[in-house]
């Protein structure tokens, strides 16, 4: 077993997630990195956009939340105590000093502004999360910074729309899940709309192009899908009343 940590965000995504496996632990990369696993072809976009990765994101199962310290021990990561005392259930810190980032790890669910649940999807792709899971990752927050846009359009420069998950953004199952959820529908559809805008100013034609009509079938596929009553009802009301969760960010 290697025990170096690497500086690639990569590689060392790639060795925590090789060596966890090896202990019968399920995680799995999320966040920006995903990028770097998943977008050879177009990560030069991400390079010439300035976007600079600084922590590795990852996500397990809970039944796994005993075996997450002794990993991160063994890998040369140190502990949040603290954080980890207090939020340790849901969420977990460690640190890679040397390199000066952090390995966050959550626990079955991503609860931002909306919640991301990955409870029987973590097995449909390795190293990372599939790319549904990422772009819902990325879409549910309601404010967008610029990094979320760029890691969007990235993803979506690279891959297909489509309605399974092998290196395709499975449509099918953000729309069945979205179908349930008005506040989640609204926000990922109010992004997306952001999303083609920002790949019109920041791309070249051929590349937003592209970005746009995905973007465009992504959409059409979200809202052909039939909605739940409870959708319905929740829709009659509309951003009149919040439909997301304010997420306090966490002094570290």
């Amino acid at each position: 077993m290697n025990s170096v940590i690497k500086s690639d965000f990569a590689d060392e995504a790639t060795r925590i997630v090789a060596r966890a496996q090896e202990k019968g632990v399920v995680i799995r990369v999320m966040g920006a990195t995903v990028i770097a696993k998943h977008c050879p072809t177009f990560q030069h976009l991400h390079t010439s956009m300035k976007r600079e990765l600084t922590d590795i994101d990852f996500v397990t199962y809970s039944r796994f939340n005993p075996y997450v310290k002794p990993l991160f021990d063994e890998l040369g990561y140190g502990s949040d105590d603290r954080f980890n005392r207090y939020f340790g259930m849901m969420r977990q810190q460690y640190y890679d000093r040397a390199n000066r980032r952090m390995a966050d790890i959550f626990f079955d669910r991503l609860e931002m502004c909306h919640t991301v649940d990955f409870r029987g999807r973590l097995e449909l792709d390795s190293p990372t999360i599939t790319l549904a899971d990422f772009v819902l990752e990325k879409m549910q927050i309601v404010q967008l910074n610029e990094k979320d846009k760029i890691d969007s359009v990235v993803a979506l420069r690279e891959h297909q729309v489509g309605n399974f998950d092998k290196e395709t953004i499975n449509a099918e199952y953000i729309a069945k899940l979205l179908s349930k959820d008005w506040g989640f529908y609204y926000t990922v559809t109010t992004n997306l709309r952001e999303i083609k805008n920002f790949a019109r100013s920041a791309l070249s034609e051929d590349d937003s192009r592209d970005v746009v009509l995905k973007v465009d079938r992504l959409v059409e596929w979200i809202e052909k899908e039939p909605k739940t009553r409870s959708w319905k009802m929740r829709a009659r009301i509309g951003p009149k009343k919040k439909w997301y969760r304010d997420v306090e960010e966490v002094v570290r």
